[in-house]
């Protein structure tokens, strides 16, 4: 059903760029995916796809590469949470993380300082891993928590709070000022957009999302120019492209690349002589992060995807299956003390 009342004109998302920025981040889903598979392309699209491999080679593939590399080095991980740990649903609800993946996850942590990276609120993401030992960024980072002990940087923007398990913990969250914004905005968007059918809309804490993914195509025009408008009332907010959302975030300079550069520096990580901090994701939202190990800490981005794409990555996995797998032979390796 379409809202009875249109919002303004819709040729503002297209006169913007939001409805082919839509088209563009929104990739087929998993299942079109695997069905395909290689088989599935065509002659030139198979050329394409190793010319894709062979500019962003299989991790699992170069796996002793990485590893020679690590030599002397302090591994720190990184990770997205929707589409590297947990499949694209339908559902953003129903995204689960395998029992075996967060086995993965564990085992890695044991051996490395590890982070999860989400646009999810940091609360959520805590509660669908379920995991003490690591760090969580959610917003897009821009909800960092570190326990105290490891907290090696001074900041007047960290916060003293307690975690899940009542023990102290550092809070770094540089938009703390919109928080009533974002709930004001989180309120506006349900009402505005709750007439289009599939559409549905998240509370992240310091962003809001907008998911289109069981929109009609035919209707994302008509949820854009929701989104739009709203908007309109909000200058000291954006909104940017995520797999099959539209995200509401407030305008500061941060980011995953930004969250990133700050956990390694609490954890006393300055240079890029003695760490090689990994960030695996899907989205691309993970870009900025990607690009930021590319440079100062010369480390190595890990995309996420079975359809070439230009990344800011070194590396690519399939499929969460393939990151499961990767992240195990890290593990596996550091207990074999090869690294």
């Amino acid at each position: 059903m379409i809202p009875r009342k249109k919002p303004g004109r819709l040729d503002d998302v297209r006169s913007n760029g939001w409805l082919d920025a839509m088209k563009s981040s929104s990739p087929p889903s998993k299942k079109v995916q695997k069905e395909a598979g290689v088989e599935g392309f065509s002659d030139d699209a198979k050329v394409g796809y190793s010319s894709w491999m062979f500019k962003y080679p299989s991790a699992l593939k170069s796996f002793q590469q990485i590893v020679n590399h690590a030599k002397n080095k302090k591994i720190v991980i990184f990770l997205d949470y929707d589409g590297t740990l947990s499949p694209i649903v339908d559902d953003p609800d129903r995204a689960f993380i395998s029992a075996e993946m967060r086995s993965a996850v564990r085992d890695v942590a044991k051996h490395f300082p590890t982070a999860i990276i989400s646009g999810r609120s940091r609360d959520k993401v805590y509660q669908l891993v379920g995991l003490t030992e690591l760090y969580y960024a959610g917003s897009h980072g821009m909800d960092i928590m570190l326990p105290i002990r490891n907290e090696l940087c001074t900041n007047d923007s960290l916060i003293k709070s307690t975690d899940q398990q009542g023990k102290e913990v550092n809070l770094f969250q540089p938009a703390r000022e919109f928080l009533p914004m974002i709930d004001e905005v989180f309120r506006t968007l349900v009402d505005k957009t709750k007439e289009v059918v599939g559409a549905k809309v998240e509370n992240h804490k310091f962003c809001a999302s907008v998911h289109y993914r069981n929109v009609d195509e035919n209707s994302w025009p008509i949820l854009a120019q929701c989104v739009h408008d709203v908007l309109k009332e909000y200058p000291r907010l954006r909104q940017t492209h995520g797999r099959k959302v539209l995200e509401v975030r407030p305008v500061i300079d941060w980011d995953k690349g930004k969250a990133v550069e700050f956990l390694l520096e609490s954890l006393g990580f300055r240079t890029s002589h003695d760490v090689l901090p990994i960030y695996i994701g899907d989205d691309r939202t993970d870009e900025d992060a990607f690009k930021v190990l590319r440079g100062r800490y010369q480390g190595y981005g890990i995309l996420v995807s079975a359809i070439p794409k230009e990344s800011n990555a070194v590396f690519s996995l399939g499929d969460t299956s393939e990151v499961k797998e990767f992240l195990g032979s890290l593990a596996k390796t550091m207990e074999n003390q090869e690294i």
